[in-house]
Order: C-alpha cells, then sequence, then structure tokens
C-alpha cells in the first residue's frame, strides 16, 4: 500500500485548521464531525388547489403505533407503511430542557428491518430506510450522521457487509428528501468499513478500512506466517474518488501494542489494532482510536507519523484517577484540547464494571489526562462490549449512543438524565446514537389506509421522512374527481390515526405545515 502523500499533494495545514474549527459555535464544546447543519426550507409541491377550508370541523385524532409480540422482542407496525416495521423504541426517562433535534441512530441485528432511523424525543419515528427486513449481517447500515455537503444538509451512512467485526461496504450521502446525492468508495484498492465516515466543508471525506497483512505472529502466540487485520485511515475528494491522505496501522504501530491475541480469533485473522473512530483536532492532525491496542493515536496530518500516543502500553501521558479507559469507540477532539471518549470497559475480556462517556481534558505539556466528567447509563451499571458513542451538545447537553444494547441517552449541563430510551429486542444493536437537527422533505406521497367504522370513516395517514406536518386535511367525496374538505385533523405521531363521521366513497388526505400551507398530498384511495 502506498504511504500517505506528501502536503504538496494534500490539504495545506490551514485548510484543514479551518475544517477543524469552522463548523463549532461558540457555545459550549462541539466537534466538527458532529455539528448540526442547518435546516432547510422546504418548496410547494406542484398540487391541485386545495378545496376552501372555510367551516371544516376539527378531527379527533390519536397517534396509531400497534405492535406485535416477537420472540426477540416488540415490533412495531403501521397500517400505512407495513414495509417500516422496526424494534419498537421505548423511553424510561422523559424530562423538560432536551436539546432541539431528532435521534439518528440505526437498528441492525435484532426483530424487524434492519437500517437507518431517525427518531423525536418521544420515541415516534420520523424515518426509517428499511435496507434488510431481517438481521441479514450481509446488508446492514451504520453510523447515521446529518452533515452538510456542498453546502446543503445531507445524512450520511455506511452500507454494506459486517465480516469479522469491521465493515465492507460503502457510503451513502442523500439530500433532505432522502434521494441518494453520491455513493463514496474507498480508495486504493480498500473497502469501506463502517466505524468512521464524516465530510467535510472542503467536499472531502475522512473514513476507515482494514487491511490484510501477514507475519511472524509467533511472539504473540500465533504462527510463523499468521494473517492480521490492520487499520486504514483514508481522505478522499468526494466527488473524484482522489485519495488525499492514506494510513496505514501496522506501518507506525507495533502489533506488539495489542492487548487482544491471535488465539482470541482462532481461524480468523487476529484483529490486532481495530481502528474505529477518526477525528480531527484543533492543530489540523488526526486523532486516530484503537480499539485493541486501548490507545488514541495523534497522527500528523503532513507526514502520517504518530506525534503521541494517549493510553494503553507506550501511552505519553499518564491517567488521573477515573480518566484511563479501555477497548475505547468514539474518540472526538474538541475545542481547546478537551477529548471525548466512549469508555466501553470490555472487549475480548471485561476489565470494568460498567461502561462510560467520558470528557477527558489533556494537559500537552505534562503529559496528563485529567476526567472533567464522566456519564454513566441512568437505569444502572451497563457494559457495552461493542460500539458506542459521546456527543457534545452546543447547550451543555452530552447525547450518548449505548452502543450494543441499543440504548441512548440525554444529559444536562450538570449531568442529570433527561432522556433515556432503547430499541426492544435482545439482540437489537446500534452502533452510534446522535442528536442532530434535520429538516426532510421526502418526494414519494403520504401513504393512506382507510376502513368503514361503522356510519363513520376511520383513515390512517403517514409521510415517512416529512419533518414540517402540522395537520392533515381529509378529502373525501362520492367520486375521485371531487374532494371536498371533510375535516382537519393534528398531526399525531408517526402513523395518526383520523375518525371521519361519514362514509365517502374516495378518500385523500393532505399536509399541512406549520403556516397552513399544503406541502403535499396522497393518493386518491376507493373506501
Amino acid at each position: 500500500m502506498s504511504a500517505p502523500q506528501d502536503a504538496g499533494n494534500a490539504l495545506s495545514r490551514r485548510e484543514v485548521l479551518r475544517l477543524a474549527g469552522g463548523a463549532v459555535g461558540a457555545a459550549g464544546l462541539f466537534a466538527a464531525a458532529r455539528s448540526m447543519p442547518p435546516l432547510a426550507k422546504g418548496t410547494r409541491s406542484n398540487l391541485p388547489p386545495l378545496p376552501s377550508l372555510g367551516g371544516v370541523p376539527t378531527l379527533p385524532s390519536q397517534a396509531n403505533s400497534p405492535t406485535a409480540n416477537t420472540s426477540l422482542g416488540e415490533v412495531v407496525r403501521f397500517r400505512t407503511r407495513p414495509d417500516l416495521a422496526f424494534a419498537a423504541p421505548t423511553l424510561s426517562v422523559d424530562q423538560p430542557g432536551q436539546d432541539s433535534g431528532l435521534i439518528l441512530m440505526d437498528t441492525h441485528g435484532g426483530p424487524g428491518g434492519q437500517g437507518p432511523i431517525i427518531l423525536d424525543s418521544s420515541g415516534q419515528l420520523v424515518w426509517f430506510n428499511p435496507i434488510s427486513a431481517n438481521a441479514d449481517p450481509a446488508k446492514r447500515a451504520m453510523n447515521l450522521q446529518a452533515s452538510e455537503y456542498r453546502g446543503k444538509p445531507v445524512l450520511t451512512w455506511f452500507e454494506g457487509a459486517v465480516v469479522n467485526e469491521h465493515g465492507e461496504g460503502h457510503y451513502v450521502i442523500t439530500d433532505s428528501s432522502y434521494s441518494t446525492v453520491m455513493t463514496v468508495e474507498a480508495g486504493n484498492g480498500y473497502v469501506g468499513d463502517l466505524h468512521e465516515f464524516f465530510l467535510t466543508p472542503q467536499g472531502t471525506a475522512y473514513f476507515t478500512a482494514f487491511g490484510l497483512g501477514h507475519g511472524d505472529l509467533r511472539p504473540y502466540g500465533g504462527s510463523a506466517n499468521g494473517a492480521y487485520y490492520y487499520g486504514v485511515a483514508q481522505e478522499l475528494d468526494v466527488a473524484t474518488g482522489k485519495v488525499l491522505f492514506q494510513w496505514r496501522s501496522d506501518q507506525h504501530v507495533s502489533l506488539a501494542e495489542s492487548y487482544s491475541t491471535p488465539a482470541q480469533y482462532g481461524k480468523e485473522p487476529w484483529d490486532y489494532f481495530h481502528i474505529n473512530c477518526i477525528s480531527l483536532d484543533g492543530a489540523g492532525d488526526l486523532l486516530i482510536s484503537s480499539r485493541n491496542t486501548w490507545t488514541i493515536y495523534k497522527v500528523s496530518r503532513a507526514t502520517g507519523q504518530v506525534i503521541w500516543r494517549m493510553g494503553g502500553k507506550r501511552s505519553d501521558f499518564s491517567f488521573a484517577p477515573g480518566a484511563a479507559y479501555a477497548w475505547q469507540h468514539d474518540t472526538l477532539a474538541q475545542p481547546g484540547g478537551i477529548i471525548t471518549v466512549f469508555d466501553n470497559g470490555a472487549g475480548n475480556a471485561v476489565t470494568q464494571k460498567q461502561s462510560r462517556g467520558l470528557v477527558l481534558r489533556p494537559d500537552y505539556s505534562n503529559k496528563t489526562v485529567e476526567l472533567v466528567r464522566q456519564y454513566l447509563h441512568p437505569g444502572g451499571a451497563l457494559v457495552a462490549k461493542a460500539l458506542g458513542s459521546v456527543q457534545l451538545l452546543p447547550n451543555g447537553h452530552a447525547f450518548m449512543g449505548w452502543g450494543n444494547w441499543a440504548s441512548f441517552s440525554e444529559f444536562g449541563p450538570s449531568g442529570q438524565a433527561l432522556l433515556n430510551g432503547r430499541l426492544a429486542g435482545n439482540t437489537t444493536l446500534s452502533y452510534r446514537a446522535f442528536r442532530s437537527a434535520w429538516a426532510g422533505f421526502p418526494t414519494e406521497p403520504p401513504a393512506v389506509a382507510v376502513a368503514p367504522a361503522g356510519s363513520a370513516t376511520t383513515v390512517w395517514v403517514s409521510w415517512n421522512g416529512a419533518t414540517d406536518v402540522a395537520r392533515w386535511v381529509v378529502l373525501g367525496g362520492a367520486d375521485s374527481t371531487h374532494l371536498p374538505a371533510l375535516g382537519v385533523a393534528p398531526k399525531a405521531g408517526f402513523e395518526t390515526q383520523i375518525s371521519v363521521p361519514s362514509r365517502p366513497a374516495y378518500v385523500a388526505v393532505a399536509a399541512l405545515d406549520a403556516g397552513g400551507h399544503e406541502i403535499g398530498r396522497s393518493t386518491t384511495v376507493k373506501a
């Protein structure tokens, strides 16, 4: 594999510094790779005129989220969109004061469909993209994030197979209508990994990959020509696919630094490093996390050399009580030199009684690390053997994804739990969870279902991914070409159930935003 390209072929140090700091507001600690993009404005669809709403009654409505028990947990099912069945979210703590924004995560491994998912603060579905109808490791989506590409809001995620605890796939970029803008493939013969992908304001992307090497593993309990995985960090230009930077772990990090052994992987290649996070610090260099060496490596953007190690067997830093971590994920450089870490405390072995979210303050002169704050799961001690994330929000809140438990929590400025939830199913997993601003304007129409209810009619309506709906207008009549407004109902949950006190032969439903503008309309269905 090629060595990192020289600075003449890469972004300048000034450009990378601007990348690391430009997306960070003055209100609190917030990493550029986790920033909240501005909300986009929707455009009114080209729809026929809406019938007059003068004197139209208000119809009763309620959230309709029926569930069905399975052997693995509850699955949410919708009358209007049966294809969107997924592991049901539950909230155990819900206090006032949460940050604005929606909850972005993924669901995989458990009951129902698998894919990227967006929820609101009450646990109601906002958007779901089931890329697989079952727990198939050959087709999964992970690491859903809101970002920007060429100045416009986008969603990004990994999509592909999970093989020996890493990903083999590509990255998807969609716009606010959930239409694919671009798919990104790794360069130099590598395949994109699930653990990291983020966009920069310069139109580049950073992500992780894995490679297969061979060597004398006898000093570590392996064979004379044993196979091992090494970690790769890449940056490429999204538009052209040109690789701008590449770093390979076994060219800079000895196999002896690992806390795992070849024997723990049996006949599979030894995953000595397990790269799982990249972030950019204030100097424009990379922080690269290795789960299996328990180390954060500061890597020079210009040369690819390791500048320092934090944690692990060769740490350049000493740790104050409570600041050390093991088997960590999601290590992010924050403004002011702060670093956040999801401290799993478990991996190939369990090293502590519970996983934690850490806010650390390194002293780069004295090479010490102080614990500023730790976040513990509100429901009691929880050990996440894989996955996990920590996000600092602009108002001083913190949002956490608890890894393989498919659980998420929000904490206030003083560390108090504001929200705690999880997806159903003992085998349900979610890689990371974020609180992000997002406005979605799907191109597909709202979905509607209708059933008679005595002398009345029950109407169900949903619109997967639409964030601006405030009210629904039920249209109905004796023929499909003449549909006066029968009533207006407040939106209630993802799927709104509306009671209409009549029996129209045909029904359609129109969506109104908070300003009363029509933004979408369902097809007309025979009732």
